[in-house]
């Protein structure tokens, strides 16, 4: 993984924070954290950005994102994981996984 792939995954981790700090932060200190976060995750895509296909970069961001808060909020806030969101979390990272597979092809081998 190059180092601007490793800036898009860092940054949806820090998309996992700033959401689950939306929907939790109670104290000033933890309304700064999700604002930190906010800004690290958006400074780290704008930088990847700059380098990558930006519509690749925001799925997989988006994606790993989502799939990041929907985990934990299943596992640290006891939110309900049903059979069909595992489903569609899986197609969700199978697409993101094929985007990125894709953007590494030549153009002349993509259809």
């Amino acid at each position: 993984m190059n180092r601007q792939w490793l800036k898009v995954v860092i940054a949806a981790l820090f998309e996992i924070g700033w959401v689950i700090g939306l929907k939790h932060a109670t104290s000033w200190w933890e309304w700064s954290l999700t604002f930190v976060c906010i800004y690290i995750s958006f400074h780290l895509l704008v930088m990847a950005g700059k380098f990558l296909p930006v519509g690749t970069v925001y799925a997989v961001f988006a994606g790993l994102g989502t799939v990041g808060t929907v985990l934990f909020d299943t596992f640290l806030f006891g939110e309900q994981l049903a059979p069909i969101k595992m489903v569609l979390i899986g197609v969700l990272l199978i697409g993101v996984i094929g985007l990125k597979l894709a953007e590494d092809k030549p153009r002349e081998e993509q259809i």
